[in-house]
Parts: C-alpha cells; structure tokens; sequence
C-alpha cells in the first residue's frame, strides 16, 4: 500500500522514463517547433514578436509550441523585470545544437525543391479528374 505522496512523487519518474525516440522526433519534427527553432537560431524573440515572424500560427499553438520546447529544454523563457513584465524566449545549447541537422534539412529541401515540384505536377497529370 502507498501513500498519496509516493504516488504523486513516483509520477514524473516514470514519465520522464517514457521519453523515447518516437516521442522526440515528433517534437522537434512538428512544423510548428522547426519554424519557432529555426527563428530563435536567428535572435532570442518576446512572444508577440515571434508570432509575427511565424507565418500562420496562431497564439494557442505557440503557446503550446514554446511550452512544450521549454519542457524539453530546448527553448529558455526569460522574464525581464520591466513594467509591464517583458518575457523573452531563447534557444539554450541544446536547441542551438538542433539548428544543425534543421539547416541540412533546409539546405536539402532547397537543393531538390525543383525536383520535387516536377514530380508533383507529373503525379497530378497522371490521376484521373474528379467525378464530382
């Protein structure tokens, strides 16, 4: 029999035991988390700022996107004593690490953009039209 203490310490243990690979690789591969890294590899950011910078994605998932980051300890957030509060978002060493295989990532989608356009369009060509 435990207590109510063993079982709420106990938790975090066995979650942080669960953090496999599969778990990471949808982290930092989620389109969401590579646009907030590739824009913190450029400057730290406050929120709204990076908001802008980030086509498309709403408050509620960069809420997320940067919650999660911090989780996994791939983002700092800074609050600078300021009236009103300034807060302000980061890569620590470990998210600066992860800019490396990004920017390959990057340098191979542009490297074969071309390619991969012409493939679409012939695929395209090559299905029968819609029958609606």
């Amino acid at each position: 029999m435990t207590d109510g203490y063993t079982a709420v310490t106990a938790a975090p243990r066995f979650a942080a035991e669960r953090c496999s690979l599969k778990d990471i690789l949808e982290r930092v591969g989620d389109k969401w988390s590579i646009l907030v890294v590739a824009a913190l590899a450029r400057q730290p950011y406050r929120f709204r700022a990076l908001q802008r910078d980030i086509e498309g994605i709403s408050q509620r998932m960069l809420t997320l996107t940067l919650q999660r980051l911090e989780r996994d300890g791939l983002i700092t957030r800074t609050v600078i004593d300021m009236r009103p509060p300034r807060v302000e978002y980061a890569l620590t060493a470990t998210g600066q690490s992860l800019t490396v295989p990004l920017r390959a990532l990057a340098d191979w989608a542009e490297e074969h953009r071309a390619t991969i356009t012409a493939s679409r369009a012939d695929w395209d060509s090559r299905q029968p039209a819609d029958q609606g």
